[in-house]
């Protein structure tokens, strides 16, 4: 994880102030470079040359060394800011420091041939950043080609915001939750910038946009998406259905197995911890836990994947919003009562009783609402430019979440204050999207059937990038926590996309919960995710109903009851 930041002027170089540079530290606090450069053509005068910036700090999270931020090519130039992770890249894993493999696989890739033409160039950087996986925004300057290519990955996983005025700037994070013009680069392809051209202002950005696999309309230059259009079959096979939702539960989770392996192996091994006796039984993976069905999967898969004697902590939060809690009784705790912690605390002894060798540590974070109001600043910062009722709810759990700081329980119920000491925090997200788990979902379906509902589940995957990713990045990051998200792995992405919709959730199917079939009992929104837990022996998990994160843990509506989530916060 890193925080990049990026300016390019014709007026001098341009920093950030002290506050974004106290941001970008916070997601980065292994390290923080700079590189100043001047950019300039021939015949350019002083004052029309170019003044490049570029900025990383970082957080360590793979390899046995720390890679400090920018990368520069000491004969070319030419410079890299990554934040990232990429697993693997032309379909090879990436072992060690992901940042300086992308950048020896963009240098290789660009040749040494000083004579290459400038579109074979562009070219040679497009095919690299097409054949990685995993999430990522960059800004690489090719120093010898004299473009710069920025950009997020294809679902936008990482934050990268833009600024424009005499300057152009691109930043992971900005101080300003209103008054200045930041916007959020579209997860959309990537941007060029082609420093060749001598206009007296700045150049403009060319786009380079997302080809999805197997289609052959596209034509031009085009950054290649990894998936397929979704699989659009709504006829269903009836005698064949049993069949399908077993193959389904198969292949997801096996898939859903190598996406997290990439995601939980290999953490913070560059850092030494505190003491070398601590270091195998510390929790190095953190899951944001409402004790839900997707999250509890990734628990119990997690549980697979780690060695026995390593701790897993299991956040669970939880706020005081008084409006639900006027009135409690004497001795009625706010937080108690919030429906995340009560699914959770279930799943969490659900969890021990499945997999009881484990330490799972179920933490407590019980947010005041005094501190709710203290921090809506700099969570307005944070989520900024996203600016609603609904993205503030969501970002107030994300972001005291990711501060993991709360209290434990032993087997007595004494409580104790603990820090995870973790960097790495696995999400549930994306689930609801690819396996109808919204009631907008059901709806679709009971308006407009199979077709309606794919409708929808293709609207959710298209936007998810817009409306979640990003904000949710800078919410997180701000803790100096990676948040990473094993059901939008690429490949795991894929094979939910092919699957047919009757396999991923069965609307249409009759449900009968006296019945001893998981496949008939189990409610049919996510039921794929719903069979796969109770094949991993978690039936309770897998009767949970979904519930929104800002319903669950109680952000939502905090100050009136007549406020919608779409509204416009000032």
């Amino acid at each position: 994880m890193c925080g990049i930041f990026f300016s390019l002027s014709r007026h001098g170089f341009v920093t950030p102030d002290s506050r974004t540079e106290q941001l970008l530290k916070n997601r980065g606090p292994d390290s923080l470079g700079t590189e100043h450069i001047l950019i300039s053509n021939d015949g350019d005068t002083p004052s029309s040359k170019l003044h490049a910036t570029f900025i990383s700090t970082v957080l360590s999270l793979r390899g046995t060394a720390l890679t400090e931020q920018p990368l520069k090519d000491a004969d070319t130039g030419s410079i890299l800011c990554w934040n990232g992770e990429a697993w693997t890249i032309a379909g090879q894993p990436v072992s060690g420091s992901d940042s300086r493999a992308v950048y020896d696989a963009l240098f290789i890739a660009r040749g040494t041939d000083a004579n290459i033409s400038r579109l074979s160039a562009i070219e040679a950087t497009v095919q690299v950043l097409s054949s990685i996986r995993g999430p990522y925004a960059f800004v690489f300057y090719d120093a010898r080609s004299r473009c710069i290519f920025y950009g997020r990955d294809c679902l936008g996983r990482r934050s990268l915001l833009r600024k424009t005025n005499d300057a152009l700037v691109l930043s992971s994070v900005c101080d300003n939750a209103t008054g200045e013009s930041w916007a959020e680069i579209e997860a959309d392809g990537i941007y060029l910038l082609d420093l060749n051209e001598t206009p007296s202002s700045l150049p403009s950005a060319s786009h380079i946009p997302h080809r999805r696999r197997g289609d052959a309309t596209a034509n031009g230059l085009h950054l290649d998406v990894p998936f397929p259009e979704m699989n659009r079959c709504a006829f269903v096979d009836t005698p064949r259905l049993p069949f399908e939702q077993k193959t389904a539960v198969h292949q997801i989770g096996h898939s859903l197995r190598k996406s997290l392996v990439l995601r939980v192996q290999h953490v913070r091994e560059a850092v030494d911890l505190s003491s070398p006796h601590q270091s195998d039984l510390e929790a190095r993976i953190v899951v944001l836990f409402s004790g839900g069905l997707d999250c509890t999967v990734l628990a119990r898969l997690v549980h697979d994947l780690i060695p026995v004697k390593q701790s897993v902590d299991l956040l669970n939060v939880a706020f005081e919003n008084p409006r639900v809690h006027s009135n409690l009784g004497p001795n009625e705790s706010p937080y108690e009562l919030c429906p995340d912690r009560i699914t959770g605390r279930t799943s969490h002894a659900e969890l021990s009783k499945v997999c009881p060798d484990r330490t799972w540590r179920f933490v407590e974070i019980n947010v005041p609402y005094s501190d709710t109001v203290a921090k809506r600043s700099t969570v307005m910062a944070l989520m900024h430019p996203h600016n609603t009722e609904m993205d503030l709810s969501i970002s107030y759990a994300l972001y005291f979440a990711s501060k993991a700081a709360g209290v434990i329980r032993d087997s007595k119920g004494v409580s104790t204050p603990y820090t995870s000491a973790a960097h790495v925090l696995l999400s549930g997200l994306g689930a609801d999207e690819l396996f109808g788990g919204y009631q907008r979902h059901a709806v679709a379906f009971a308006r407009k059937g199979y077709p309606g509902l794919l409708d929808e589940l293709e609207l959710d995957f298209n936007r998810l990038g817009k409306r979640n990713l990003g904000r949710d990045d800078r919410v997180i990051s701000d803790s100096g926590k990676e948040v990473r998200f094993p059901y939008l792995d690429e490949d795991f992405i894929a094979i939910a996309l092919k699957l047919p919709v009757f396999a991923k959730c069965n609307f249409g199917a009759a449900q009968s919960s006296a019945s001893d079939d998981p496949a008939q009992s189990l409610e049919p929104a996510k039921k794929v995710l719903r069979l796969l837990a109770w094949e991993l022996g978690m039936k309770g998990v897998a009767a949970e109903k979904k519930r929104a994160i800002q319903f669950g843990a109680r952000t939502a509506k905090m100050e009136t009851g007549k406020t919608k989530g779409t509204q416009v916060l000032i």
